[in-house]
């Protein structure tokens, strides 16, 4: 508990400046704990005359963390189709458990998914537990949650990742509270420590700030990963051992049917499957001006996007935006026309093989990630580069 002493207090201010919540506020002198105080202790740590303390002891309380190893994933299936996202993620646990020394599994849930096994060890996996019942083919919390926390219990793994998706979403907070263990939502980077810490960056603050993430008292350590954001590695000669299990339906199971499904229509914009983008941002000072980044794209079989500047404005439909709040991409080649660069819009397409900047401010942001920057006004730049693919 944080415990104050106003009559210690010399009004200083250190612990409002140091709370990241505002948690605490300062009236003449007088400390003062609101609903936004998470007993932190970042006030305790920066009073420098003892006017705020902390009573008892930080919890050091976990679980045996020794008693956990290996990297999971939960590869997400649809109607029988595997998703991107699952061979995403494999590929970066690949990276994870090599650096670690330890092994890769995937967990596979649905109906006639036999198929699919041979997949998940071919991009990464050691061993593919495999979950066939006629009343996984669709995704239900209730019985996923089970089957997979059963295997969870038994095995203990040390890292559980998730596709950032509407399944992952959903399932991941739930396995997480089951265990008592930390979750870190839509990273943008996953690396692993020397001492098995897994390290999850994500952005914080609403898009502010990029934060590294770390469980380290209890295990399993979970995070999810938005599609797109990870490789996908394809090793045809691996091998690696599936193994069945057995999952019989649980009453619980029907607390929820699903009576149908119906596939959202896809519009022209797929973004995710482009191999070029081409993107806009404020600096395109007219909305009339994404005319000249269609006629680029054009060049190259590519689509439009946005910044979300362009996109609040109303500039653009939702559907173009790139970013935290937008979809996440990793095409050939990405063209950003008059966008900063801010760390939102960084986490959406920092991944692009070949990442071209036009903007006339030559200390904007997106040049830091640039493989070639172009430093002038997009509104010169772009009509000169479609007049020279004209003439090539």
């Amino acid at each position: 508990m944080i415990k104050l002493l106003p009559e210690k207090c010399i009004g200083c201010g250190l612990c409002v400046k140091a709370c990241l919540f505002g948690g605490i506020t300062l009236d003449n002198k007088e400390p003062a704990l609101n609903e936004y105080c998470t007993a932190c202790g970042a006030c305790v740590d920066v009073c420098k005359v003892g006017a705020i303390v902390l009573e008892g002891e930080r919890s050091k309380a976990g679980h045996d963390t020794s008693l956990y190893s290996g990297i999971w994933v939960v590869a997400e299936q649809r109607r029988g189709r595997l998703q991107p996202v699952a061979l995403e993620l494999l590929g970066k646990a690949r990276q994870l458990a090599d650096a670690r020394g330890s092994s890769v599994t995937a967990v596979l849930l649905g109906s006639g998914m036999d198929m699919h096994g041979e997949t998940l060890i071919q991009h990464g996996a050691d061993k593919v537990f495999l979950a066939d019942a006629s009343f996984l083919s669709d995704y239900r919390t209730l019985p996923a949650e089970r089957v997979i926390g059963g295997l969870i219990e038994q095995h203990k793994p040390e890292v559980i990742l998730f596709g950032a998706t509407t399944m992952g979403r959903d399932l991941a907070p739930r396995i997480a509270n089951r265990f008592r263990t930390g979750l870190t939502a839509d990273c943008t980077g996953l690396e692993m420590s020397p001492d098995g810490l897994l390290l999850q960056t994500r952005p914080a603050f609403g898009g502010n700030i990029m934060a590294t993430i770390t469980t380290p008292l209890h295990r399993p350590q979970m995070a999810t990963v938005r599609p797109g954001v990870m490789k996908a590695q394809h090793s045809p000669g691996r091998k690696g051992d599936i193994e069945t299990v057995t999952a019989e339906p649980a009453p619980s199971d029907d607390l929820v049917h699903i009576l149908s499904s119906v596939k959202k229509e896809q519009g022209r914009i797929a973004l995710d499957k482009a191999d070029v983008i081409v993107s806009g941002g404020r600096g395109l000072r007219d909305p009339r001006n994404f005319k000249l980044l269609e006629e680029l794209a054009g060049f190259f079989s590519g689509q439009v996007g946005a910044s979300r500047a362009a996109v609040d404005m109303g500039w653009i439909a939702h559907d173009h935006q790139v970013g935290q709040t937008g979809k996440t991409v990793r095409p050939t080649m990405y063209i950003a026309c008059g966008i900063s660069g801010a760390v939102q819009h960084l986490a959406g397409m920092q991944n692009s093989d070949i990442i071209v900047a036009i903007n006339k401010d030559p200390q904007a942001p997106i040049f830091s990630i640039a493989h070639y920057a172009l430093v002038g006004d997009m509104n010169i730049i772009v009509p000169a580069l479609i007049e020279q693919l004209k003439s090539a």
